[in-house]
């Protein structure tokens, strides 16, 4: 499947009724524990003003939403209106619609003017971006000097016995679960191989320097399966 953003914002419209529960299968419920550590890592405090990038269902705007309070909003921002669909339901059912605007756009081409925001994130998106550098950009230029960036990613295990693992689990299990349990093999197919092409941990950090950032520093998950990355502007 060619990484256009046609193509791309397709699959995740098509892949969209089935993401929450196939985030869940192919993570072993793990996702949540990563985002739980981040909050912990890296509190987002009360009153600030948050952009979370391709923000699927909505799952990490809503805990941001619980922490920026009354007196903080967050934008949700993704380019799939299917996903979109679905985060505005559980925005509602999760009593923060007054802390939440959910737009639909393009994570390299915001429309917000420079210096607009105390903290951007990006979960599980970055590696579906055209150019990923640009998407970077995009995020140091909205954000407040000072504010920080948040970015929870698959990532790729170093160890020599656990690579062959991760590498036998995405290739194989990670495609026949979207086969027997969402009935898209393809469109997991291709997820497959954008998380076993995208950078490493450090080649993620080296371009996070590239664009600017400082104060440069990850956190590994599931012995390096996932990882997290923070930066300052």
């Amino acid at each position: 499947m060619a990484n256009s953003k046609q193509t791309v914002q397709e699959l995740f419209d098509k892949i969209a009724p089935n993401y929450d529960q196939m985030n869940n299968v192919i993570s072993l419920g793990t996702h949540w524990q990563w985002r739980r550590k981040i909050q912990a890592t890296e509190p987002i405090p009360v009153g600030s003003r948050v952009l979370d990038l391709c923000c699927g269902t909505g799952d990490w705007t809503i805990m941001h939403a619980q922490s920026v309070g009354k007196t903080g909003h967050v934008i949700g921002l993704d380019f799939s209106a299917n996903m979109l669909e679905l985060a505005d339901k559980k925005v509602i059912a999760a009593g923060v619609a007054k802390e939440v605007t959910l737009v639909q756009g393009d994570a390299m081409h915001t429309p917000y003017p420079d210096n607009s925001f105390d903290f951007v994130t990006i979960g599980f998106g970055l590696r579906n971006l055209p150019d990923k550098l640009a998407g970077l950009q995009e995020m140091y230029r909205v954000l407040k000097p000072g504010g920080h960036v948040i970015i929870l990613e698959t990532s790729q295990p170093d160890s020599k016995l656990i690579v062959p693992a991760w590498k036998w689990y995405f290739t194989n299990v990670m495609p026949w679960l979207g086969k027997v349990v969402a009935q898209q093999k393809q469109e997991y197919e291709y997820l497959e191989e954008t998380t076993q092409a995208f950078m490493t941990y450090d080649e993620l950090i080296t371009a996070m320097k590239t664009v600017g950032f400082r104060a440069v520093y990850f956190q590994r998950f599931n012995l390096g399966a996932a990882a997290a990355h923070y930066g300052t502007k």
